[in-house]
């Protein structure tokens, strides 16, 4: 769903506090994304911008988000224009969906200039305008021309025009008379398409709500009159107050399985017991938590595209590798029939002329010994011709024993990139990501560049605590789990893996103390959800003493070997394991 003007305008109440304050940072965590460090009275405060065609919004977010290395040159830019600039205002042209920020900067010339970002929170077509103080566009996170959009161009030196809007009403300034006249006037059609049409900055959760509480439930037209329209203008004037007092209830719409749904500054009772409903205290609480844990995913995702391709060209590549050695290896059975040509040619050499090309022998390997033909080479001697046997004999067999060596490392090197690219769809951030690239890197699969890069900042693993207080810790890459496995574990630690599944490794600190099987089995539960087989029904998970594991040498990353184990099948349970995780770092 997109913010709608109203609920724009509940967030700009909250940002009014921030007038005063001195731009401190900017960075730009992806293409469409900004984050402004504010350098308040009561500390920094970042104000996050997103002009996302699915997530378009702007409020201050207390979220960490990761930076890329290189700013893009948009970042730059704001960076040069804002940089340690005041904001002095924040303005809404009604319940038009677009914020202005005005920032009291300084230019090149040292004179003192009004630098206005333009917030435009509109769907697919959202977007950052930085405009001058001459009014002209400087640049835009989203350069729009005429092949874009016939209706508006934005593009660096033209003017900055509003977007185009139609002729609607405000809920902050309408009189119920005016909002029963437009009723009346209006064509007849459904009610609540009809006030998105009246009603300015109104979103459809809304209008179907003011229409839910008129109509106690009943689907209502335009043409409404007496008890029924006076409750829906009651049901306007109520939300304006609410918004005009900062009273608002902002609430989350889900399914009753946890699907984000909706969001509204307004208590939602349309539903029913259809859909679960969770209140917030601030506009910006509600929007950190409905967006940012899928941007998040998604920003992550986009930043591994490159990763993802390479993997899958990879395993595409080992695969077709894998297929051909082991029809060369199938090639290989006839071996034994070179052998016995062999055999018979030598023990019949007496009989055999240089120049014949066909062999006729008895094959007393058989029962009966029946004659067979064996073709062979008229240039060559009957000896010679047994000798190309028996030598062609030993390059199978050598082949044989390279072709089993070969396969066997593919599949191995298999499932090595299979863990990898399973780590990499659950990368959730930035960091996450540049450790998985490093370590192809480390393995060959990527080429070194020779420039001196910043190392990865070391990331520890992902820390849980299960319902006994024992620490579970899972680690978020091979390398990872190598250090975890055969480095940080006690002799005496619990350590978990999915059975012939690739995840992550799990290690259960035991601190001198025997875990109980329900801190065994939240592990196992921990192990399923981190793994490929975290959408199965049940998935088996092996666990043993850590001092049963070992790495074999040259093995892969991540690969170890284990023994005195024991299995336990569980049900992959996410909730669970989100519930017992203690740190997302």
């Amino acid at each position: 769903m997109a913010l709608d003007g109203a609920f724009l305008y509940a967030v700009k109440t909250e940002l009014m506090p921030l007038i005063g304050s001195r731009v401190d940072r900017i960075h730009q965590p992806s293409r469409e994304e900004i984050i402004i460090t504010m350098r308040t009275r009561q500390g920094a405060k970042k104000l996050y911008i997103s002009a996302n065609a699915a997530s378009a919004r702007v409020h201050v977010t207390n979220k960490d988000v990761d930076n890329p290395q290189t700013p893009p040159m948009f970042c730059m830019l704001l960076r040069k224009r804002l940089g340690s600039g005041r904001l002095v205002n924040i303005r809404q042209d009604g319940l038009e969906r677009v914020l202005f920020l005005d920032f009291e900067c300084v230019n090149e010339l040292g004179d003192t200039v009004t630098i206005v970002l333009a917030c435009e929170i509109m769907g697919r077509c959202s977007n950052l305008v930085v405009i001058g103080p001459d009014g002209r566009v400087i640049d835009s996170i989203k350069r729009v021309d005429e092949e874009m959009s016939r209706e508006r161009s934005v593009l660096p030196g033209m003017r900055y025009v509003m977007p185009p809007r139609r002729e609607r009403l405000n809920m902050l300034t309408v009189s119920p008379e005016e909002i029963k006249q437009r009723i009346s006037d209006s064509e007849p059609s459904e009610l609540s398409k009809a006030l998105i049409r009246i009603f300015e900055g109104v979103s459809p959760i809304l209008a179907r709500e003011w229409v839910f509480r008129a109509g106690g439930g009943q689907e209502l037209k335009t043409n409404i009159t007496g008890e029924p329209l006076e409750r829906l203008v009651a049901a306007v004037i109520s939300a304006r107050e609410k918004l005009l007092r900062g009273e608002c209830r902002f609430t989350v719409v889900s399914t009753p399985d946890g699907e984000l749904k909706d969001i509204s500054f307004v208590e939602i009772t349309q539903f029913g017991d259809l859909m679960k409903t969770q209140e917030f205290s601030t506009a910006s609480e509600l929007l950190d938590h409905f967006y940012f844990q899928r941007d998040s995913a998604a920003r992550t995702k986009q930043r591994a595209n490159d990763l993802f391709r390479l993997l899958i060209n990879l395993t595409e590549r080992t695969s077709r590798r894998i297929n051909i050695q082991r029809e060369e290896l199938a090639a290989c059975g006839n071996k034994e029939e070179l052998k016995l040509c062999g055999d018979l040619v030598s023990a019949n050499i007496y009989r055999i002329n240089k120049g014949d090309t066909v062999a006729e022998v008895e094959n007393f390997y058989k029962e009966g010994s029946p004659v067979v033909k064996i073709p062979l080479d008229a240039r060559k001697t009957p000896s010679q011709n047994a000798q190309h046997f028996y030598s062609e004999y030993r390059k199978l067999v050598t082949a044989e024993e390279k072709l089993a060596e070969r396969i066997e490392k593919g599949e191995e090197e298999l499932s090595y990139l299979d863990s990898v690219f399973d780590a990499l769809t659950r990368a959730v951030s930035e960091n996450d990501v540049i450790q998985l690239r490093e370590e192809l890197r480390e393995q060959g699969y990527i080429r070194s560049t020779g420039k001196k890069v910043k190392p990865p900042k070391a990331l520890p693993p992902v820390e849980y605590r299960s319902g006994e207080g024992f620490t579970i810790l899972v680690g978020r890459n091979n390398m990872q789990n190598d250090r975890l496995s055969l480095k940080l574990a006690e002799k005496n630690d619990i350590w978990l893996h999915t059975q012939s599944i690739t995840g992550s490794h799990v290690l259960i600190l035991s601190d001198g103390q025997t875990p109980p099987d329900s801190t065994i089995e939240e592990a196992a539960v921990i192990a399923a959800v981190n793994s490929k087989g975290r959408d199965s029904s049940i998935v088996p998970v092996d666990y043993c003493l850590a001092r049963y594991v070992k790495k074999t040498p040259g093995a892969k990353p991540g690969k170890v070997i284990f023994s005195n184990y024991k299995t336990a099948f569980v049900k992959p349970d996410k909730e669970l394991e989100q519930r017992l995780k203690v740190s997302a770092k």
